[in-house]
Order: structure tokens, then C-alpha cells, then sequence
């Protein structure tokens, strides 16, 4: 079995995870939650999103926290989620060079995601895309309900591909599938990418999991097999899908990392400022972690016990 030997991982903690956690963080604690991811070694952080502060009030304060963590673009890229064109705008003039726009596979849940179809999606994000273009940014494309649905249950793979080939056309140079509420499967991965990468190179595909059943790093090993390099995940495994209850956050960045680190595969990111990035934000949250990995290496730390960390 062939495996990438370099993966790059998406740090989608300070939004995706922070913008589905009922306490709301103040900006100081975004900006040093941010920092300290960077520090961690991480290419790519997902930094905040550019919507309604009514919407989602956790992302009220974009607009005064891009200018606090700017200066970390030159180690690493800073993606902002942007809806609209009056979100362009605004991230544009704050000095963002790379944006997330983001669709879904599944009409009904693009209907009580956005109030939208996946046509009409399109019809708001196509502008976008194309002005995010003209103005030098980099555009990364969301394909969520990939692997299901919350209301329509089965998603055909065809339909995926129908909207992944149309995020390509327009010039996104990475196409998120995302598992949005966890109900994928190694086999359900299998049947998205053999049709997919018929009509999309595997460098242009990034996997999004959620790890509500506890099937995350069964369907990112899935995709490694496959050769994808390049998974999106959240530090301590914050955040959750306020459209499917029960559903837990994206897989935990520390159990994806521990996972490259047992198949010797580069990815960058130092296991142990990690943790302690995550552990910060998860005491101001006051929560716990749902990451396998940061459960022991917090056990093990304040026991002051050692942690085995394998050597492939």
C-alpha cells in the first residue's frame, strides 16, 4: 500500500470549531488561539468567516480579528469563510488573501443551512468567486453532506461530483468534501472517489470528517489510500453541526497528527504545542476534549507520566 508521504492539514478550529460552541470567545483569546496554532507549525488556518453577526454571533468580530493575526500570512495561509459579495468586500479591504466559499451536495440541507438551493448557491457565490479571482486571492470550495445527509439521508456520489466539477470550473483550487454530520464510512469514501477523481485530480481534493460515530480516521485512511493528502481538522475536536443533533466536531487535529506519526507520514505540525494550543481554548470553553489522543497525553501529563509516541 502506497501512502502520501506528506500530508498538509487545514486547521479549522477557530472557525468551524469555535463558530458551533455556545460560549462566545472573546477576540484577544481568537487572536493568541490562533498564534498558537501557528506556532505549532500549521500551513493552513482556517481564521474566521465574514457572515451576519445575527447569524452566527460566535464570528461577530471578524472584522477586528483578521487585523490582529495578519502578520502570521507570511508562515502560513489564513482562509476567512465569505457568503456574499458585501463579505468579499470586507475581507478584501482588511488585507485577506484566501477565502473559503461553500455549498452543499444536498438541497434540503442547503435550504436550512443558507435558505438556499444548491442552484441558487450558486448563483450567490459564482460572483464570489470571480471577483475573489480578479482580485489575486486564492479560493477554496466547501462541498458539505458529501458522505450524507442529516434529512435526505443517502447522497448519490454523482451529485457530489456535479457540484465539485462546478466549484473547479469557477477556480477553486481545493475542493473540501465534508462529511458534515458523520455518517461516513470507508466504503461511502471508496464510491465518492472513485467517481470523483474520474474527473478531478486527487491534489485538488481535501477531506472535511466529523467524528460523530467515530469513524473519522477510518475514512481519512481511507483517503490516504487513495492518495489524498491534504484533511481538514480541528484542534482538541471543537466545534459540532447545529443542523444535526448529537453531532460531534470535526476530527481532533492531535488524533489526525498521532495518526501520521504511526505511518511516518510529514505533516508538519508539533504534537506537543499542539496540545497545548488545544488545551487553552478547551479551559476557556470549559469543556472537555472528544480527542482519543489529548484524553491520555492530558492523563498522562498531569499524572506526570511519560506518553509513548511510536517510531515508524
Amino acid at each position: 500500500m502506497s501512502l502520501p508521504k506528506k500530508i498538509r492539514i487545514v486547521e479549522v478550529g477557530p472557525r468551524d470549531g469555535l463558530q458551533n460552541e455556545k460560549k462566545v470567545i472573546s477576540t484577544e483569546l481568537k487572536a493568541q488561539f490562533i498564534r498558537d496554532l501557528s506556532d505549532t507549525g500549521h500551513q493552513t488556518i482556517e481564521v474566521t468567516s465574514f457572515v451576519r453577526p445575527d447569524r452566527i454571533p460566535q464570528m461577530s468580530d471578524a472584522k477586528e480579528l483578521f487585523p490582529l493575526v495578519r502578520d502570521l500570512d507570511k508562515s502560513a495561509d489564513l482562509v476567512c469563510l465569505v457568503p456574499n459579495l458585501k463579505g468579499l468586500e470586507l475581507a478584501a479591504s482588511l488585507g485577506v488573501k484566501e477565502i473559503a466559499v461553500f455549498t452543499a451536495s444536498s438541497d434540503t440541507f442547503n435550504q436550512r443551512n443558507i435558505n438556499a438551493t444548491i442552484s441558487q448557491s450558486f448563483e450567490r457565490i459564482e460572483p464570489v468567486i470571480k471577483e475573489a479571482l480578479n482580485q489575486g486571492m486564492k479560493v477554496r470550495g466547501y462541498v458539505s453532506t458529501a458522505f450524507g445527509c442529516p434529512y435526505e439521508g443517502y447522497v448519490n456520489p454523482e451529485k457530489v461530483r456535479e457540484v465539485a466539477k462546478r466549484l473547479e470550473g469557477l477556480g477553486c483550487y481545493e475542493l473540501s468534501l465534508g462529511d458534515t454530520v458523520g455518517t461516513g464510512s470507508p466504503l461511502s469514501v471508496s464510491r465518492a472517489l472513485d467517481l470523483i477523481l474520474k474527473d478531478i485530480d486527487v491534489s485538488k481534493i481535501a477531506l472535511h470528517f466529523h467524528d460523530t460515530r467515530g469513524m473519522a480516521l477510518a475514512n481519512i485512511m481511507k483517503g490516504l489510500e487513495y492518495g489524498v493528502s491534504v484533511f481538514d481538522a480541528s484542534a482538541g475536536g471543537l466545534g459540532g453541526c447545529p443542523y444535526a443533533k448529537g453531532a460531534t466536531g470535526n476530527v481532533a487535529t492531535e488524533d489526525l497528527v498521532y495518526l501520521c506519526q504511526c505511518l511516518g507520514i510529514d505533516c508538519g505540525v508539533d504534537l506537543d504545542k499542539l496540545t497545548h494550543a488545544s488545551r487553552r481554548m478547551l479551559s476557556e470553553l470549559g469543556k472537555p476534549t472528544t480527542s482519543k489522543f489529548l484524553q491520555a497525553y492530558s492523563n498522562a501529563k498531569d499524572a506526570n507520566e511519560s506518553l509513548y509516541l511510536p517510531t515508524p
